[in-house]
């Protein structure tokens, strides 16, 4: 009977196992490796996705702020504008009436002056004729041509009063149409590009909501990624002997069973 032969068979045994051993963690290895390389691949696109959304939300949300302050003074320019309007329309309409009731005074003042100097005339060229007839009666026949000279005077500034108002409202009504014009065309641009700024801020918005959403999602497949890694890394991370010192290791003894088992093979022979 072999007196090795128990001793042969638990080597034997034992290489075949350190050889399934050696496939099967091979086998690890590989997958090891595939999964490692994949996972890795995925948390750093992932990553760099999550960067550029970060970045692209708040360039987004720094615009809509531009936006709104934007906005915010086109509006305060807008109140601004349709204030003095509003005052120039008040101060106008003031104006207009005034210089209306000043004309109208004026033209029945040279209406009744005119009626006193005819009056006057009237009186003392009757006067002046009957005097030829009989002894006259002067009364204050020698002063009148001074009161007719100074209802004249007074006739005459009505008339210039008239005149002056009369062109100082047609200056201030055209003053006032241009101003008008001016701010209703300062208004209207200011509107324009008030409503083109609100639709702009509304795109804005919309794409931040979008981006916000795709980032959450992006986030999530980056937490789900760097879950796996930790989950691999207890079976696929080497933390003690490296997988190549591992095989090395494995190797040497597997040879030095096959060495021993020569050994007592030959020891057989003798």
């Amino acid at each position: 009977a072999d007196p090795f032969s128990k001793v042969k068979k638990m080597i034997k045994d034992l290489i075949v196992k350190l050889m399934e051993q050696a496939n099967s963690e091979a086998d690890h290895k590989a997958y090891c490796d595939t999964e490692l390389a994949t996972n890795k691949l995925t948390r750093e696109n992932k990553q760099s996705e999550v960067e550029e959304l970060s970045a692209s939300v708040d360039k987004h949300v720094a615009e809509s702020a531009q936006l709104t302050e934007e906005l915010a003074l086109l509006a305060d320019g807008l109140a601004e504008l349709r204030k003095e309007q509003s005052e120039a329309t008040a101060i106008r309409q003031e104006e207009k009436a005034t210089n209306a009731l000043t004309v109208t005074d004026a033209k029945a003042a040279q209406v009744a002056v005119e009626r006193a100097t005819k009056v006057l005339r009237d009186f003392y060229e009757k006067s002046a004729g009957a005097a030829l007839l009989q002894e006259p009666y002067t009364g204050m026949q020698s002063e009148h041509g001074g009161i007719v000279g100074f209802l004249e005077v007074i006739l005459s500034d009505f008339a210039r009063l008239e005149t002056e108002t009369s062109t100082a409202e047609d200056q201030a009504a055209s003053a006032y149409e241009k101003f008008m014009d001016e701010t209703n065309a300062d208004v209207a641009v200011k509107t324009t590009e008030s409503d083109h700024k609100t639709a702009k801020k509304r795109d804005v918005d919309a794409e931040t909501e979008s981006l916000k959403k795709e980032l959450e999602l992006t986030q999530e497949e980056l937490d789900a990624a760097n879950a796996y890694y930790d989950k691999l890394k207890p079976d696929c991370v080497d933390n003690g002997l490296s997988y190549t010192d591992r095989v090395r290791m494995r190797e040497e003894e597997i040879q030095s069973m096959k060495e021993a088992l020569n050994i007592l093979d030959q020891q057989d022979l003798v």
